[in-house]
């Protein structure tokens, strides 16, 4: 045996025996994974030792070899052990963290609810609906033209004045009713309609119990062959009553230039009169904008602060509860 042999078996012999005993002293996965490459890698230990065979006879070079492989094999046990303890290990330490103490009281998480504004919209909707309404929703920015002209309405009508409206800067505006919805899906389906439009719309009104400068609305739109305003009497009676229940009610002549004839409705709360709501049949000039047949088709519309209904549908004394965010009023719902 030659001394360059015997010298190469020695030094397989400690290179096994130190990386069985650093492995499996090992404390983290990463800190494994660096002796495996200190060991085996292309640059490791074992690639060191075996560069020295370049020097052995051609006979002593396949005992070195097997030599070499034995001790690849060994280190590879020992790390595959020690990894698979580490990571049964780390379960165990993971397990152990995230158990839940069923005996450890509860923590009280307390449930949401439906703002009364959400609640009194979506039960609205769902009456509309249930009477073959389809939902219809259009753009908050509107034009001068879906917002008013195509509504009837002239240019010196007082809707128009800077005191109602949010004018923007491109000459657009905020629109200031669900109404323009109702323009836009005539221009786009023909009769027979029916449609409920919700929505947020923008007023310059002065904020007090009953008025809001950014509220909600809801409008309803018929529009067929034979319809009369009995028909619009009907339905919102219907709605009405399957809002509030029996309730006293009354209609009174009023005007908007997108009906004819127009009224207000009120209804009886808390021992008088609150205005709800607006409605009408759809004036002929409005029919014609979106290319129907007056002389053929007839509508009907209405329309409501989804607020004010709240208001009255919860027995509030100010609009601007609704708003406030407080949550001693909002927890009662």
């Amino acid at each position: 045996m030659t001394t360059q042999l015997s010298d190469l078996e020695s030094q397989l012999a400690t290179l096994k025996q130190d990386a069985q005993q650093t492995v499996a002293d090992a404390n983290s996965l990463e800190e494994l994974e660096q002796l495996r490459l200190k060991y085996l890698g292309k640059k490791g230990s074992l690639s060191q030792v075996l560069g020295g065979m370049g020097k052995l006879d051609a006979a002593e070079r396949p005992r070195i070899g097997a030599l070499a492989n034995e001790v690849k094999e060994a280190v590879q046990a020992a790390l595959d052990q020690r990894r698979s303890a580490l990571q049964a290990a780390k379960i165990e330490a993971q397990l152990e963290s995230e158990t839940l103490d069923v005996t450890m009281p509860g923590v009280y998480r307390p449930q949401g609810h439906t703002h009364p504004l959400t609640s009194t919209i979506e039960r609205a909707i769902d009456i509309f609906v249930g009477l073959g309404y389809t939902v219809a929703e259009g753009p908050e920015m509107e034009t001068d033209y879906y917002n008013f002209e195509a509504l009837n309405t002239p240019a010196d009508h007082p809707a128009r004045d800077m005191a109602d409206t949010f004018y923007l800067p491109d000459g657009n505006l905020l629109r200031t009713h669900t109404s323009s919805v109702q323009i836009r899906y005539m221009e786009n389906n023909e009769p027979p309609i029916r449609i409920v439009a919700p929505g947020r719309v923008y007023r310059r009104d002065t904020v007090d119990a009953t008025h809001t400068a950014v509220f909600h609305q809801i409008e309803i739109l018929a529009v067929d062959e034979g319809l009369t305003f009995t028909d619009l009497k009907g339905t919102i009676k219907v709605f009405l009553e399957a809002m509030f229940g029996e309730c006293p009610i009354r209609f009174r002549p009023s005007f908007f230039p997108f009906t004819e004839p127009s009224a207000e409705v009120d209804l009886q709360w808390r021992g008088r009169w609150l205005e709800v709501m607006g409605c009408g049949m759809v004036d002929p000039n409005v029919l014609k904008a979106v290319g129907y047949d007056p002389e053929v088709y007839t509508g009907f519309a209405a329309g409501f602060g989804v607020e004010r209904l709240a208001q009255v549908l919860h027995q509030l004394d100010d609009i601007r509860r609704l708003y406030n965010s407080d949550l001693r009023f909002l927890r009662q719902f």
